[in-house]
C-alpha cells in the first residue's frame, strides 16, 4: 500500500483535471474527501477515518497555474 503522499503524487494530474479549484483529502491510498476548503475536507475525512493521517491538497485551476519556462 502507498502512503498518502505517494498516492497524491501518482494521481495529482488526473485529479487536477477532474477537480480544479477544489481541496482534496487523501488517507492512505484513498481519495477521502473533495470540497471547497481545507477545513471542510479535513472534517469529512476525519469523520470517515478518525485514526488515520490525513493529507490535504489544493488543486489549482488552469488560471492559477504558472508555467515556468
Amino acid at each position: 500500500m502507498m502512503n498518502s503522499h505517494e498516492f497524491l503524487l501518482k494521481h495529482s494530474q488526473e485529479w487536477s483535471e477532474k477537480y480544479p479549484g477544489k481541496c482534496i483529502a487523501v488517507v492512505d491510498d484513498k481519495l477521502a474527501a473533495i470540497g471547497h476548503n481545507e477545513l471542510e475536507v479535513f472534517k469529512e475525512a476525519k469523520r470517515k477515518y478518525p485514526d488515520k493521517e490525513i493529507s490535504i491538497a489544493y488543486l489549482p485551476t488552469d488560471d492559477e497555474v504558472v508555467t515556468l519556462l
